[in-house]
């Protein structure tokens, strides 16, 4: 084995010179490279002459190297790692005498232990650029932690930081009295005072923390745990008055392990449900989310973030293969808006009274005692299967449901209780796909089936009752499209189209009159009328929304953006009647503003 010699000539950089980090890491970790093969040469005891300086070289040392600077130009180096050019060797090595220096900092020099046999040397990887200045809707929504460089190490557990301080106005025609979080299907119809207010709402509650901490216990297995927070928790003492004191709660929470030998990934904890449109991959934090400023996303996007385990087989990491089994949840929807879990509901024709159905149940036991669960007999399960190629990343997904509620019939000693199970669930799919040579990007996703409504933003119910108090899956559809540009290199612009639909589903009353969600009966006047008793179902939700992020600063520094979103929404009530018996149906609109300014300090 050859020596191969190369010398990095180090002077001083131009004041204007822009050294990014991840240029520094791709030196360091070819000069690491070098030091390696010197370190395996000294391993093999390879003798090294160095010849004496003279003041004319012979024809001899100018043969040496031109072999030499021959020899370093073939050196082959990482895919990731940016080749370097060789420096012409000259009698001047006075570089060499000194510990070499990269952006003004030594490099340390390799230790020269003996290496046990068998273990290799493991070639420190190049830092992944991640260039803001494309103001990726990763990088505004996931924060690109994974392409950051660490920021220290405990033990050989790397640490890495992500998240940013965010500022938000939020500006709403209809007083919705809401955080960063628009409840999408409550905008008032005109009966309502609200829906003649404007709302005005500035916001620090969407600043958000992340915290990876990685190890690689084997060779081609890492180990994660990963922990990302807002300030979008409300506690008893949160209020608006003076402090805003708005309490920290968990977005994510997960451990996670990869073993790329094997194509095979795991997770465990908090995460975006699998059913959620991804960028590519499968992966934990490739998710193709809207990069909009609203934490409740847009109208028409599928998603939840569930505690979950979850298992993903790559085959040659262009297919995909997930399996997730994630916490449920069901909602109700019932055309008695003064009907608790535990009352009961109307009678069917032909019976005198309707029994008593228990459908939740409040939390304790570090659930949140003013909130209401379901009574669930099964997890939600998620069979995805995914593609990368060329032409951009496609989805396909099953997802199973099970829904239960306790009926009572009689009472006392002859009372009776059974637990009643229905099967629920949709199909879906996602895509993300380039087009003129990645500058726009086109994203879709759609979800149907029955009982879904709870993975829609708009949060449309996903069951309701049948005559006989056992649940009934609702028949919806979730859908949107959307365009991500980058016209110039520090902007972002979005558009997206979204609808969430649901139908009908109802039983006769031994009155005559209709009951469960979409009734034709229902007496639908006072929705029109100031302060009237309103009980309108919503039907649909179609939503338009579109924005940009601009970047005001890029460096070193970290980046600070200024964000725009406008989203309008209109509302569809199912039919019902006035107090004439004539068929009427309400609908109801609002339009949402953000301006929004952010800094995220660690993405430089």
């Amino acid at each position: 084995m050859g020596l191969t010699v190369v010398a990095l000539a180090c002077t001083d950089r131009p004041a204007h010179a822009d050294n990014s980090a991840a240029e520094i890491a791709q030196l360091r970790s070819m000069v690491l490279q070098l030091q390696a093969q010197v370190h395996e040469l000294q391993k093999n005891q390879h003798p090294v002459r160095v010849e004496p300086r003279h003041t004319t070289r012979s024809a001899q040392t100018s043969e040496r190297t031109r072999r030499n600077v021959q020899s370093a130009s073939a050196m082959p180096v990482s895919p990731d790692v940016t080749p370097v050019l060789p420096v012409s060797v000259t009698p001047k090595t006075e570089a060499l005498s000194g510990p070499m220096l990269i952006d003004g900092k030594p490099v340390p020099p390799l230790s020269t232990d003996a290496v046990p046999d068998g273990v290799a040397l493991e070639m420190p990887q190049a830092v992944k650029s991640i260039n803001l200045s494309s103001s990726s809707p990763t990088a505004l929504t996931q924060t690109e932690v994974d392409s950051l460089p660490p920021i220290f190490k405990i033990g050989s557990v790397s640490v890495r930081l992500g998240g940013f301080v965010d500022m938000s106005n939020i500006y709403r025609d209809k007083n919705l009295t809401a955080g960063p979080a628009t409840p999408w299907g409550s905008f008032p119809y005109s009966g309502n005072p609200n829906a003649h207010a404007s709302e005005y709402r500035p916001t620090a509650q969407l600043s958000r923390f992340s915290l990876l901490l990685e190890g690689k216990p084997a060779k081609g297995v890492k180990v994660e745990a990963y922990v990302e927070a807002d300030f979008g928790g409300s506690g008893s003492n949160s209020n608006a008055v003076q402090t805003n004191s708005y309490v920290p709660r968990m977005r994510q929470a997960y451990l996670a392990a990869d073993d790329s030998d094997l194509g095979l990934h795991f997770l465990a904890g908090q995460a975006w449900s699998l059913t959620t449109g991804y960028a590519n991959t499968l992966l934990r934090r490739h998710e193709q989310l809207p990069p909009v400023v609203d934490s409740n996303l847009i109208p028409g996007v599928t998603f939840t973030r569930v505690p979950q385990v979850r298992f993903i087989k790559d085959f040659n990491r262009k297919w995909w293969l997930g399996l997730s089994v994630e916490t449920p949840q069901a909602t109700l929807g019932f055309d008695d808006s003064t009907l608790v879990s535990g009352d009961s509901i109307p009678a069917a024709a032909g019976h005198t009274t309707g029994p008593h159905v228990v459908y939740n149940s409040t939390g304790s036991g570090m659930l949140d005692p003013e909130a209401h669960y379901s009574m669930d007999v099964a997890p939600d399960i998620v069979l995805k299967g995914a593609v990368d190629t060329s032409l951009g990343h496609y989805e396909v997904y099953g997802l199973a449901r099970w829904f239960r509620t306790v009926v009572i019939n009689g009472s006392g000693v002859g009372g009776r209780a059974h637990s009643r199970v229905a099967f629920g669930g949709g199909v879906g799919g996602s895509m993300a796909v380039p087009l003129l040579h990645d500058k726009i990007q086109l994203v879709g996703n759609v979800l149907a089936g029955k009982g879904v409504g709870r993975y829609g933003p708009s949060q449309l119910p996903d069951m309701t009752f049948r005559s006989n108090g056992a649940p009934a899956p609702l028949k919806e559809i979730i859908g949107s499209l959307g365009l991500i540009g980058h016209p110039s290199s520090n902007l972002l612009l979005y558009t997206y189209g979204g609808v969430e639909a649901a139908h009908r589903s109802v039983y006769e009353g031994a009155d005559g009159n209709y009951y469960g969600y979409g009734s034709r009966t229902t007496n639908l006047a006072g929705c029109a009328i100031m302060l009237g008793t309103c009980n309108a179902e919503t039907q649909a939700l179609a939503s338009f929304t579109m924005g940009g992020w601009w970047h005001l600063l890029d460096g070193r520094y970290g980046s600070v953006m200024a964000g725009l979103q406008y989203t309008y929404v209109r509302k569809f009530a199912f039919k019902g009647i006035d107090d004439h018996g004539a068929t009427t149906r309400p609908t109801a609109n609002g339009n949402t503003v953000f301006v929004t300014f952010r800094y995220y300090p660690f993405q430089n």
